[in-house]
């Protein structure tokens, strides 16, 4: 399992963009993790699934609602990753109002979440193979803090705990 000073895995993932006012799309679009990352602070988390309570009712607002202080506090980017396609990240970006504050990448092959050793095995519910529940702080690719949340939990992967080390970092 990935810790704290590790360098994020090799990795891609999608994202889908649209483009506001014509209706039309860009995407989906690869997104090469250590190329996204080098030179930048990331404030990333990341989730069971789109579209899912606790997700949507918690965790994407808050950092959605934190996006000044986390940019305040050094953060370039703020990035949501779940086991979804980029197109289902793309309708959550948009019913979530996430805008410019965080980018919804889709990690639907469940890729990134095993290459991290962080996964969640939601087959008894029907999802299947998903990422567990967490937020890191990375640096230049680096994990600079990793929060990972127990079975059911939503205690600290919050955005106010990712905040508190990103002012501390």
């Amino acid at each position: 399992m990935i810790q704290v000073g590790d360098k994020l895995p090799a990795a891609t993932l999608m994202e889908y963009v649209e483009v506001e006012g014509n209706g039309c799309s860009i995407g989906p679009n690869p997104v090469d993790v250590a190329k996204a990352t080098a030179g930048k602070t990331i404030a990333l988390f990341a989730l069971p699934g789109a579209f899912t309570p606790t997700c949507s009712a918690k965790h994407v607002p808050g950092y959605v609602e934190k996006f000044n202080d986390l940019k305040a506090a050094g953060v370039d980017e703020i990035w949501c990753v779940s086991v979804n396609d980029a197109f289902v990240m793309g309708a959550w970006a948009r019913d979530q109002k996430t805008g410019d504050k965080v980018r919804m990448l889709a990690d639907g092959s469940a890729d990134f979440a095993k290459a991290t050793g962080l996964t969640l095995d939601l087959t008894g519910r029907g999802m299947g193979l998903r990422s567990n529940r967490y937020s890191m702080l990375v640096k230049d690719g680096v994990v600079k803090a990793l929060n990972i949340e127990g079975p059911g939990k939503f205690e600290v992967s919050d955005a106010t705990t990712l905040l508190d080390q990103a002012k501390a970092a």
